[in-house]
């Protein structure tokens, strides 16, 4: 098992060709996550009641926790192995809360109960699991971390049909638009490709330009819903 105990410094090498870019997609998402996150929160207590606001809240802290946690660890260039590993245990596992951060707003106000306390418990509860895995195994394949982000965000799918039934078509096709960019996202960056310009926009970036489109497409549809 990796720790960062266990990970000696004498061999940690930062990546001496990280893009320049790396990172910086990450940066100014953040940015503009915290004022459309406050917007959204505005919007739930104006139009909606505690809860809505509290879930609405909750989305908007882990979208903005998530960028901004990978903007710091992908634009640091981290000089001790203890460091590196915490960071990618911070970042990695963010992805995890995102996910079920950004189910939280839909569960409750687009699906009905008990349907959304089966699905909010089934994607929080894979989410503690991911962090779970993500903190115990740093090191654990790329392949095991991207199904995982993978099969977590489509759980969607098995109540899709109540979801467009409680809400509209147009939420269920921006939720199912930005799914496949998030999903092709995570398969490009398991395989590391594609690479366009590795000094400046490689492969990583690839995979951070289709995390914050798709971003944007839920938050359309989080706003369609709470305007509905």
């Amino acid at each position: 098992m990796s720790t960062p105990a266990a990970v000696p410094v004498a061999s940690f090498r930062p990546d001496p060709a990280k893009p320049r870019l790396r990172g910086v997609i990450h940066s100014y998402a953040a940015v503009v996550a915290a004022f459309a996150g406050a917007g959204v929160i505005v919007g739930a207590a104006v139009l909606r009641g505690a809860a809505e606001t509290f879930a609405c809240a909750l989305y908007a802290a882990t979208i903005v926790g998530l960028f901004a946690v990978s903007a710091f660890y992908h634009r640091i260039s981290w000089k001790s192995a203890r460091a590196h590993v915490r960071m990618k245990r911070a970042d990695h596992s963010m992805i995890f809360v995102f996910i079920a951060g950004t189910y939280t707003p839909f569960c409750l106000m687009a699906l009905p109960a008990p349907i959304n306390w089966w699905v909010l418990g089934i994607v929080w509860a894979g989410a503690v699991g991911g962090v779970t895995l993500k903190i115990a195994w740093p090191g654990s394949p790329r392949w095991l971390g991207v199904s995982l982000y993978i099969l977590l965000g489509w759980v969607i799918i098995a109540v899709s049909p109540t979801l467009v039934g409680h809400s509209s078509a147009a939420v269920l096709v921006l939720l199912a638009a930005g799914g496949v960019l998030y999903s092709v996202g995570g398969v490009l960056y398991a395989m590391k490709w594609p690479d366009p310009w590795p000094s400046s926009f490689g492969h990583h970036e690839v995979f951070h330009a289709c995390t914050a489109v798709a971003a944007t497409l839920h938050y359309i549809a989080v706003w369609l819903v709470l305007a509905a």
